[in-house]
């Protein structure tokens, strides 16, 4: 199992019912392997850069372990969901330091 960070940025003009299906729907996902998901919902941020004509984006960050295929799946499916405006999904790799006295 891998560690990995999904940052996804959903549009405004979502309403909060429609807002909160998608993200249930992408902890689902990730759930579905039994494997359990911290969000942080950072709410509506201005972006650095205009998407689509649009200043604004309401940001969800998502931490979970699972394997490749969970994080190929939740890839595919933030390219189909419409509301979706970016995405990012990083494997976190904890960087160990050798000890040098050993």
């Amino acid at each position: 199992m891998k560690a990995y960070e999904a940052l996804y940025v959903l549009d405004t003009e979502l309403d909060d019912e429609s807002r909160q299906k998608l993200i249930d729907r992408f902890k689902g996902i990730v759930e579905s392997e039994g494997q359990p998901v911290t969000i942080d919902e950072w709410g509506r941020r201005r972006l650095a850069y205009p998407i689509d004509k649009k200043n604004e984006g309401y940001y969800v960050l998502m931490n979970f372990n699972s394997d490749d295929n969970v994080q190929k799946e939740l890839e595919r499916v933030f390219k189909i969901t419409e509301g979706v405006m970016r995405y990012m999904v990083v494997n976190k790799v904890v960087n160990k330091v050798a000890d040098k006295d050993k």
